[in-house]
């Protein structure tokens, strides 16, 4: 089945993550486990633990239904020593704190440049930094986000992704979240069957379907290429609805979580339920 789902707020704890998930009809959902604005957040209480764990159970998300998000500060490419090492240990204890939700993965950006070493470099550096995190962890997945290739962040381009995987020493740990704002933004379609075909061919050709761990169902506001990462609500922007009923009619996206991060929280639950109207 489809796994359609949002980014749901943990305000008072992660544990209402899943009850706000289920209150907006949600099959899959993603979140921040600490404050995505701060370097360091509270460890997780025992308590905040075990209710997570048993709200998720009884609201039916199962780990692979689930993905947390890392802070925004993050950057696993930075190119300044200090910096570096400060985003590589939160990297490390975010994914610690998907470790102790017994999560299966945590998405986050892939980094940037800053213009202040080359791309290549940047790519390796964030390899480096995944290697790093998955050799003092269990379990937990480094699904990386594609991005729009604004400013200087590295990601947008298929190759990209694909050469961070290749440099990770334990392929069976990471992945890719696939964002449909990004991707178009970074020049990729999607708004009719061939273009979509051909944006699906050019995954498993240069990355390969397996590694697709997510996506983010996100309309854009600005045009193919735009290398301008804005989200719109599903319809209202340059993709329109074909992309989406493409997506929603693709048996390769079954059990894949589609998380909405589109701009108005209210309307999750209509935007859910327009998606799911779309399946044939």
């Amino acid at each position: 089945m489809k796994r359609v789902g949002a980014h749901v707020s943990i305000a008072g704890g992660v544990e209402n993550a899943p009850l706000n998930a289920k209150e907006i009809g949600a099959e899959s959902f993603a979140l921040f486990t600490k404050n995505q604005r701060q370097w360091v957040g509270k460890p997780l209480r025992a308590e905040n633990i075990k209710l997570f764990k048993v709200n998720c159970r009884h609201a039916g998300y199962a780990a692979e239904n689930i993905v947390p998000h890392d802070s925004y500060l993050i950057n696993l490419g930075h190119p300044e020593k200090e910096a570096l090492k400060k985003s590589r240990t939160a990297f490390l204890d975010e994914m610690k704190r998907c470790e102790q939700l017994e999560l299966a993965m945590l998405n986050f950006h892939p980094g940037s440049h800053l213009r202040k070493i080359n791309h290549d470099e940047c790519l390796k550096r964030i390899a480096d930094s995944i290697n790093i995190a998955l050799d003092k962890t269990e379990g937990v997945a480094a699904v990386i986000e594609n991005t729009a290739g604004q400013g200087s962040n590295v990601g947008f381009q298929f190759e990209d992704l694909a050469l961070i995987i290749e440099a990770v020493e334990d392929k069976s740990r990471v992945g890719v979240c696939l964002d449909t704002c990004h991707a178009f933004a970074a020049g990729y379609d999607f708004r009719n069957r061939e273009v979509y075909e051909n944006t699906l061919s050019s995954f498993e050709n240069i990355i390969g379907l397996p590694y697709l761990k997510a996506m983010h169902l996100n309309d854009a506001k600005k045009g193919l290429g735009s290398r301008i990462d804005r989200h719109e609500s599903i319809g209202l922007g340059k993709l329109g609805t074909d992309a989406f009923h493409l997506i929603m009619n693709d048996i390769r996206l079954e059990e894949v979580p589609l998380i909405l991060e589109t701009p108005n929280p209210d309307i999750w639950s209509q935007e859910i339920k327009m998606l799911y109207d779309m399946c044939e």
